[in-house]
């Protein structure tokens, strides 16, 4: 089995790893979507492409949300001292909170009926917990692959 040798792998340039990681994002979301969906009354997906949009649609939402907090808690780090500390992590856990009520609105604006999510708040709890479980499996995911990066100077033969 030649062609599951690791050192015959072509190391990825910058635009794959970019690629790879919002594919994997995607997929994630998409796999934790329908799950929801299949398993959960709080999630009505009217069809799988339609899951497949809103995947594509929360990741990129979800990516522009932590570009977004990042900036805002790099403007806090410039200052010293507990107040700018306190602004920091509040800022930063308001804007993480918040964009949960636009992510809902753009799927609501997009999807319209196609994509709902029910429960308290008018949905924003589920919303919250479908969320927090994507970044999870996302994070898992991250873990195990990394996990798997071979020691330079001592490849993996696959022999037992």
């Amino acid at each position: 089995m030649e062609f599951l040798r690791a050192e015959l792998a072509e190391t990825p340039t910058n635009a794959q790893r970019l690629f790879l990681l919002y594919y994997n994002g995607i997929l994630v979301d998409l796999v934790v979507l329908n799950l929801f969906a299949e398993f959960s009354d709080n999630v009505e997906i009217r069809s799988f492409s339609i899951s497949l949009l809103a995947a594509m649609l929360l990741q990129l939402l979800l990516k522009l949300t932590i570009a977004f907090e990042h900036k805002v808690a790099a403007f806090f780090k410039k200052y010293s001292g507990g107040f700018a500390r306190f602004l920091r992590y509040f800022c930063a856990w308001l804007v993480l909170f918040g964009s949960k009520f636009v992510i809902l609105e753009a799927i609501s604006f997009v999807f319209d009926e196609d994509v709902r999510f029910h429960g308290a708040w008018h949905g924003v709890v589920t919303l919250i917990v479908v969320v927090v479980v994507m970044l999870l499996v996302e994070e898992l995911i991250v873990r195990v692959f990394r996990r798997l990066r071979f020691k330079v100077g001592k490849p993996d033969t696959g022999e037992s």
